[in-house]
């Protein structure tokens, strides 16, 4: 399109900031609503896998996300011992580096300066009131006082999405897997130097994840009740009870978790909207349309990849219809299979059956998956 637009983004998180950055760039007149006070990532820390990092390429931030994080080249799978079972070398997009970890905070701050220094507007504490789309444009209130006629509204507001309620009621609810996260910083153990997969039977996994040279993540996946929460008094000792089947660096660094705070523990659940992700000018996109179980690490990378071939089709494309009906058919097809690669490895982890096309999918494996995702987005 050759005239600038109007576009407000719903959710100031990794994807919608990463769009405000790709429009802003452009030229395009670019707001934030976030309902947050601040950009204060909840969290950990991130897998940025190669084809991640190729976005932060695009958006001119992938050198500031390498210096704040920890870039390595070989996922480890190991036994509940610690013992190195393979080392498996990760592929590269193009010139990005193979995988990088960083901090949650700062990934939001890097990101959060990108978009202001592109020419965005960040409106924080702000969510949307009232939208109506009258084919010609979008005219939205916020629930600060402001809003405005926008010619395109983009819902990057995550896997609890209220514009996905707005527009399809409570129809594509989470979905929770019956599994959850738990994960906690530690100080990084100089043996770990990269990404650390160890599984104990079918019932527990443990990840060791480097987010900087001073810093790390233990994260584990269990199986949970719906209702269960943590104690917030006892959060690390319920967490050492699961683990207790791992010993070498797992333990270690189990051993630093003294501050049951310190511990986030997040259900593992799944949006699909099944119907299109566009309904007039407004657009779903990320977790909001597609949020899959982190089995492939790639669910904050589909919706980074989500924002820039937005902002690419709404450059090529002669309107904003024709636009996000050439984005979602570029763009579901990639996102559908990563969600149902991820379920799939979910299921044959935890020894649940598989359907026949899961086994299908399984055929490909971690290592194939990642081979396939640093082609073409």
């Amino acid at each position: 399109m050759a005239s600038p637009l109007r576009v407000l983004i719903h959710g100031g998180g990794i994807g919608g900031l990463t769009l405000a950055a790709a429009l802003a760039r452009r030229g395009h007149t670019v707001e934030v609503a976030e309902l947050r006070p601040g950009l204060e990532a909840l969290g950990v820390g991130i897998i940025q896998p190669s084809n991640a990092l190729h976005v932060m390429g695009e958006i001119g931030v992938l050198d500031a996300c390498l210096e704040a994080g920890y870039e390595w080249e070989v996922l480890t799978i190991a036994d509940p011992a610690g013992n190195t079972l393979a080392a498996v070398p990760q592929p590269r997009m193009g010139d990005a580096p193979p995988a990088n970890g960083i901090p949650r905070p700062a990934l939001a701050a890097i990101l959060g300066d990108a978009a202001v220094a592109s020419g965005a507007t960040l409106r924080f504490s702000a969510t949307i009131t009232d939208l109506t789309d009258d084919g010609d444009g979008v005219d939205v209130t916020l629930s600060d006082g402001s809003g405005g006629r926008h010619d395109l509204v983009v819902g990057f507001d995550g896997i609890g999405s209220a514009l996905r309620t707005r527009l399809y009621g409570e129809k594509y609810t989470p979905e929770y897997t019956g599994f959850a996260n738990w994960r906690v910083t530690v100080p990084r153990l100089p043996e770990v130097r990269g990404f650390v997969m160890s599984t104990a039977g079918e019932s527990a996994k443990a990840l060791l994840t480097p987010i900087s040279d001073e810093s790390m993540y233990l994260g584990a996946v269990f199986a949970e009740a719906e209702d269960f929460r943590p104690d917030p008094a006892r959060a690390h000792e319920q967490l050492a009870d699961r683990l207790t089947m791992f010993a070498g660096p797992v333990a270690a660094a189990l051993a630093a978790v003294t501050d049951p705070s310190a511990v986030v523990y997040s259900r593992i659940s799944q949006v699909t909207v099944e119907e299109p992700w566009h309904v007039g000018r407004v657009v779903l996109a990320g977790d909001a349309a597609h949020a899959c179980t982190p089995h492939l690490a790639q669910g904050a990378a589909m919706a980074v990849e989500d924002a820039v071939v937005l902002a690419e089709s709404l450059d090529t494309e002669r309107d904003v219809p024709a636009a996000l009906t050439a984005w979602e058919a570029r763009r579901r097809p990639r996102a559908m299979w990563v969600q149902a690669m991820s379920r799939a490895v979910l299921r044959q982890e935890t020894g649940a059956p598989t359907t026949a096309e899961e086994d299908e999918l399984l055929k490909t494996g971690i290592p194939g998956a990642a081979h396939a995702l640093v082609q073409p987005y």
